[in-house]
């Protein structure tokens, strides 16, 4: 079963400097973090402040692309988990048919935001990474460790929406 997500917010994993943006469903109280490139976030991000820029960035040339060619994002899923890689489908629609193409979650993301395509998550998916949830192992064992350690145990979904894209 397919269920309706939107961006619930974008972080940074303190770690490893990495980002993750945060999906959360429409219906039910399912969200799941994925870690993406910094070029990708920042795609993402310029979307969801609506910044323009001069020169269009991959994505939106990805986009002029496809309307040349009347081509349209019909939505956007991540369908799957393996290991802790997340996979991703673009579906478009087009005078031809109908296709899909295989897709980083974080690429088909910002290709969905720049469409106002939907965007959906399988349900397997969250199935899948609830396994993902065991007890961190704590590498760091000094007192800046430990805070540190202390301070994520205690993060919430929610908590990652508080921050600003």
């Amino acid at each position: 079963m397919l269920l309706k997500v939107s961006i619930a917010g974008m972080t940074m994993d303190p770690a490893s400097n990495t980002p993750i943006i945060i999906l959360k469903s429409a219906e039910g109280d399912h969200s799941i973090p994925i870690w993406i490139g910094l070029l990708e976030a920042t795609s993402i991000a310029s979307v969801l402040q609506k910044i323009k820029f001069e020169r269009p960035m991959t994505h939106d040339l990805f986009k002029n692309f496809a309307e040349l060619m009347n081509i349209k994002v019909s939505k956007v899923e991540i369908c799957d988990l393996i290991g802790n890689t997340y996979f991703a489908k673009i579906y478009f629609s087009s005078d031809e048919g109908d296709f899909d193409m295989d897709s980083r979650p974080s690429d088909a993301i910002a290709i969905a935001l720049r469409f106002d395509a939907p965007i959906y998550l399988d349900d397997k998916v969250i199935e899948k990474s609830k396994g993902m949830e065991e007890k961190p192992v704590v590498v760091d064992t000094s007192e800046e460790g430990k805070k540190w350690a202390e301070y994520l145990e205690k993060l919430s979904p929610e908590d990652f929406g508080k921050s600003k894209v």
